[in-house]
């Protein structure tokens, strides 16, 4: 392969990938970003779909309609557009959080485990810009980046069979938050009002990668006013541009 900073590589006889380092970073992301940016808009025929991931992206296409030499052609040149491209404005969500109670079993853990106290890790876990590196797991579940390592902790040696939409919980050295009820080994710190996946809505999902999220800390009594106005659709978003 050509002497760049990407590797481009097929994936069976159906798949490209493209790799853009070996390590978790923010500018890795924000490359895949510019460049996912100019893919969607080229249009390739044959393309059926393509899955990124921390590092790469892993484009699955219909040999019979683009060859692999072709195909790769046209990556690379997309890669080259990308790199030249101004930086895409990314958005901020910001997501209302209940922390502790019931719904956030797990925050004493934590806070005996990073030597804080409660109120010290809600402050340490709020109020800070999460990248959202992926979308995966299950339907709108945000991979985020930026989990201050003090707040990293093992995952739960026994996982729950059940944890409610919503949850925030943390894993290892990452933080996310469920959008279904679902099994889970990770500790459950708080839980979100906010519905993060509609199959009904136009754009399912409601968290996108390339974007952030910034937790903000909610009372319960918040918490139980924000399910109404969810249920009777007056309940708004709040986003903001980074770094504005």
């Amino acid at each position: 392969m050509r002497d760049i900073s990407v590797e481009i590589n097929p994936l069976g006889d159906s798949a490209i990938t493209i790799t853009f380092g070996d390590e978790i970073h923010e500018h890795i992301h924000q490359q895949i970003n510019q460049f996912l940016h100019i893919f969607r808009k080229s249009k390739i025929a044959g393309i059926i779909e393509f899955v990124p991931a921390y590092t790469s992206v892993a484009i699955f296409y219909n040999p019979m309609l683009i060859p692999y030499s072709q195909l790769e052609q046209k990556v690379f040149s997309i890669y080259q557009s990308a790199m030249e491209t101004p930086k895409i404005e990314a958005i901020v969500y910001r997501i209302p959080v209940y922390y502790g109670g019931e719904t956030g079993p797990d925050l004493p853990f934590i806070a005996e485990y990073s030597h804080s106290t409660e109120q010290e890790v809600i402050d340490l876990h709020a109020n800070r810009e999460y990248l959202i590196h992926m979308i995966g797991f299950v339907p709108g579940f945000p991979y985020l980046g930026g989990l201050p390592q003090k707040l990293a902790a093992p995952r739960l040696e026994k996982p729950r069979t059940k944890i409610a939409a919503g949850s925030v919980g943390i894993g290892g050295q990452q933080t996310g938050i469920y959008p279904a009820e679902v099994p889970s080994g990770w500790r459950i710190i708080g839980i979100t009002p906010l519905l993060l996946f509609n199959i009904n809505n136009k754009k399912p999902s409601l968290l996108s990668s390339g974007n952030y999220v910034s937790f903000l800390p909610i009372e319960y009594e918040e918490y139980l006013s924000i399910k109404e106005q969810l249920a009777a659709n007056k309940y708004e978003v709040v986003t903001y541009k980074k770094g504005g």
